[in-house]
């Protein structure tokens, strides 16, 4: 799924450019992936791009998943923010599932009200950040959503800035190779990073989701996801596009 979303800068004529990418596959010899990926326009402004891992596999996880991706959206619709969605969006599965099942949520929000890109995690999962010639890994430790009662997200906020890229994704590409001893390293994806632009988003997440099942030998051994977002400040097109393939 590609998404390009128009961003106006303030006190100049041409746009800024949202690019956000979602690579996902299942599990090798499931017929349903347990990840789920969306993105809604925000109420005031911008984008979010939401990434759930619902726990298992198969139908079940795809039930978890879709369950959260669902409420987390309609928070976001409403105006909710994030650190606030992430909150109510575990309260809804803990109450709904008696704390019996888990899922991990990322958002990525670029929002225009305040000029800024928004990182919430509830996953063990990374979110690598570059800006400038820098790429920093967030990866705090921080809890699920859906075990136990009283769970918050880890909140990053940053400057929307040109040549920004987010990089996160599920454990099925975090472990990608494990098994194999060949594990898909971090260095290799601040590699990747440092040598794309905001404008190559698409491809950037193409390649390092082909790395990561390259690495399980082209089977899968868990449900996989990649989510890519850039700020791109040098096209003056003030179209969006929103591109979608779905395996059958």
């Amino acid at each position: 799924m590609f998404w390009r979303h128009i961003l106006m800068r303030k006190g100049a004529c041409c746009p800024m450019q949202i690019e956000v990418a979602v690579n996902k596959t299942s599990k090798y010899a499931v017929g349903e992936s347990g990840d789920s990926a969306e993105v809604v326009e925000r109420p005031k402004g911008g984008v979010t791009a939401l990434m759930v891992d619902g726990q298992g596999s198969g139908r079940s996880a795809k039930i978890i998943s879709n369950l959260v991706v669902s409420k987390a959206m309609s928070l976001v619709a409403d105006g909710t923010r994030d650190g606030a969605v992430a909150r109510a969006t575990h309260d809804y599965l803990f109450a709904l599932r008696d704390g019996k099942v888990s899922a991990t949520l990322t958002m990525l929000s670029a929002d225009l009200n305040s000029r800024t890109i928004v990182i919430s995690r509830n996953s063990h999962c990374p979110v690598l950040v570059k800006q400038g010639d820098r790429v920093h890994v967030l990866a705090d430790k921080v809890n699920p959503i859906g075990f136990h009662q009283f769970v918050k997200p880890v909140i990053h906020e940053i400057s929307m800035e040109e040549e920004t890229i987010l990089l996160t994704f599920t454990d099925g590409i975090l472990h990608a190779g494990r098994k194999y001893g060949r594990q898909l390293e971090m260095e290799t994806l601040t590699k990747m990073l440092l040598e794309a632009t905001a404008a190559d988003v698409r491809q950037l997440a193409g390649q390092v989701f082909s790395l990561a099942v390259e690495r399980e030998e082209n089977r899968p051994g868990d449900d996989m996801t990649l989510l890519a977002l850039g700020v791109n400040g040098n096209n003056n097109e003030r179209t969006g596009r929103l591109h979608l393939t779905y395996p059958v």
